[in-house]
């Protein structure tokens, strides 16, 4: 056959370097610090909770499209909850959508709101799906790139630059706060910023918020909560990083009315439903007390500083996350200057997994000599990663 097999938009990003670095991982009998899930489940309680609704027969079969009202409800309340005295709310029958995970809630969302040739400003670097997902909605991709601060270890958002990147094609910034890879928490001067940015330039906005509540430093603020952007803004939640359940894919989409309804018409199209069973957990996970929350970032935090240390002593330069659970590193203090070949390399020379960050970047050379490690580990392993990496410093 003379026609390529895989969609030429999609060619470009191929197999993922997750699925190779993870099989290096197996293969060399390393520690992945790669890929971002948990190497623990999270609560029992939440875990006993699927059970039951399993035994109970409910979700086993087609649950309502925009998901179970449990859910939906639990979702409702969180918000009200957490951002509450920002004067966020949603309502449970028309601004909550339920999705499998937050990847297929971004993938819905820009399936739904671009049209072919409409721009999207990304902040770079940025997860992965981001860009497949605008190339298969038939946008094009505008990044915008955090730059690296080596004297405070943080990466700064240039807020003209965003603003200079904004054209008369331009229809939606893709926001994602608390950031993956970076660890950057935008602050709330950066975020009225943007707000008053999306509404003079009549802009949509899509926010990954899928870490709110790992933030070690600063403070997690909505940018539906911004004036002028109750209407304007898509904001994503999921169950996978807050409680350690990354294989449920259980996800969120709150929004007006009118954007619920589009996203859900692309959604539709996709997983139709999913994860059952998991909506009646996930509802009862939301519920839990404040307790909870807190001990997770408290925890995620110590784990943070261990790997920080850890990874300072074996001679990297540290970018210090503000939040997630991932840590930026700089491999040139090292010696080193390409991420790719420095992380296919590691595995054998220290036993421990990383990926390069120029795979989060359209600009591969801003990228190349960052790698980024993963600290949503146990003590021990993380510990054991730190000793093991010690031996790059010689």
């Amino acid at each position: 056959m003379d026609r390529p097999l895989l969609n030429r938009r999609l060619a470009e990003f191929g197999t993922t370097i997750f699925a190779e670095m993870s099989a290096l991982a197996v293969r060399t009998n390393s520690l992945n610090l790669g890929q971002g899930f948990p190497d623990a489940d999270g609560p029992e309680e939440v875990r006993e909770a699927a059970v039951r609704a399993l035994r109970d027969g409910r979700g086993n079969q087609y649950p309502p499209g925009p998901g179970v009202p449990e859910l939906r409800t639990a979702v409702a309340a969180h918000q009200q909850r957490f951002y509450g005295h920002l004067g966020l709310s949603c309502d449970p029958d028309t601004e909550v959508l339920v999705t499998a995970g937050a990847t297929e809630a971004i993938a819905a969302s820009l399936l739904a709101l671009l049209e072919p040739g409409d721009e999207v400003i990304a902040l770079e670097p940025y997860y992965d799906s981001y860009a497949a997902c605008i190339a298969m909605a038939g946008g094009t991709r505008v990044p915008v790139t955090l730059r690296p601060d080596p004297e405070s270890g943080t990466y700064a958002l240039d807020l003209d630059e965003l603003r200079d990147a904004v054209t008369d094609r331009t229809r939606l910034i893709l926001l994602n706060t608390p950031h993956n890879p970076t660890g950057t928490v935008l602050s709330r001067d950066e975020l009225a910023e943007i707000a008053r940015l999306a509404c003079e330039r009549d802009l949509l906005v899509i926010t990954d918020e899928v870490y709110e509540h790992l933030v070690f430093e600063g403070e997690h603020l909505p940018l539906a909560s911004f004036p002028g952007m109750h209407g304007r803004t898509v904001t994503i939640g999921s169950a996978g990083k807050t409680f350690s359940f990354t294989g449920w894919k259980v996800g969120w989409v709150t929004a007006a009315p009118e954007l619920i309804s589009a996203v859900r018409s692309a959604k539709q199209f996709l997983t139709y439903v999913s994860a059952g069973p998991f909506q009646y957990a996930v509802a009862e996970a939301l519920a839990l007390p404040d307790d909870y929350f807190t001990a997770l970032r408290d925890d995620l935090r110590a784990k943070r500083d261990i790997l920080a240390r850890g990874l300072a002593d074996a001679g990297f330069g540290v970018y210090r996350p503000a939040g997630t659970y991932f840590i930026t590193t700089d491999i040139r203090p090292l010696g080193f200057d390409d991420g790719f070949a420095f992380c296919r390399a590691l595995p054998e020379r220290a036993g421990v997994v990383a990926i390069p960050n120029a795979v989060f970047y359209d600009h591969r050379d801003e990228g190349a000599p960052f790698v980024r490690f993963a600290f949503c580990k146990s003590t021990d392993v993380l510990q054991d990663a730190a000793a093991r990496l010690k031996t790059l410093a010689g």
